[in-house]
């Protein structure tokens, strides 16, 4: 983490250069986010998301360290949220694991990026609503059911077993990793639905509990 003075220099000049692309703006069918900085302290955050937030962006992203844990990760959300229109997109750089996504959302968060769904997917692990699990596991060895019983992924309709997938990934065969991530993305995809349906029918805890009361990983 860098220190005060070395964040606010940084926050300044993001300032700047965020008055600068909205005035070098000459096309209308892209979306323009201002990014919000201020490392992981308070008075910072709250001065570039009061600044950015003034701005007429298409939408906000919060970016820059958020600190060195978790508490501190929503805590910085917690600052940044408020003072960015609730009617524009309000994006999280980096954030993607499934606990995380619920916390976010939770502090006003829509949208999220991150490395989650292909990385983890090129070493094995699959996501599912019962949890994380790694399909190089001998366990996984002579398991015919498929990686997830009610997935719409094209990989679970094609019906492709565990077992499958665990000898792609033992033989190091290059389909492994391709079947395991469009399977990751799709259940991240859905997800975000089922989130989305879930605050408009104002279920969002109960979907909440749901997915958290089983383990992040094995």
């Amino acid at each position: 983490l860098h220190d005060y003075g070395y964040t606010q220099k940084a926050l300044k000049r993001t300032h700047l250069w965020a008055k600068r692309c909205l005035t070098a703006r000459t096309r209308s069918d892209q979306r323009l986010y201002g990014i919000i900085q201020g490392g992981a302290f308070r008075d910072l955050r709250e001065e570039s998301a009061e600044f950015i937030g003034r701005l007429p962006f298409d939408g906000f992203a919060i970016g820059g360290s958020l600190g060195q844990s978790r508490t501190e990760m929503f805590r910085v959300i917690g600052w940044t949220t408020p003072y960015l229109a609730s009617d524009k997109p309000r994006h999280l750089l980096g954030i993607g694991r499934v606990n995380d996504i619920f916390e976010a959302v939770e502090l006003g968060i829509d949208t999220f990026d991150c490395v989650v769904p292909t990385r983890e997917a090129r070493h094995a692990a699959l996501w599912t609503a019962l949890g994380r699990f790694e399909i190089t596991k001998s366990r996984y060895q002579k398991d015919n059911g498929r990686i997830e019983d009610d997935c719409g992924c094209p990989v679970c309709a094609a019906n492709i077993s565990r077992s499958e997938l665990h000898f792609l990934f033992k033989a190091k065969h290059p389909e492994a990793a391709r079947l395991a991530t469009i399977h990751n993305v799709y259940f991240f995809n859905d997800l975000m639905a089922q989130i989305r349906r879930a605050i408009k029918e104002d279920s969002f805890l109960a979907l909440k509990i749901k997915f958290l009361s089983h383990p992040v990983t094995e």
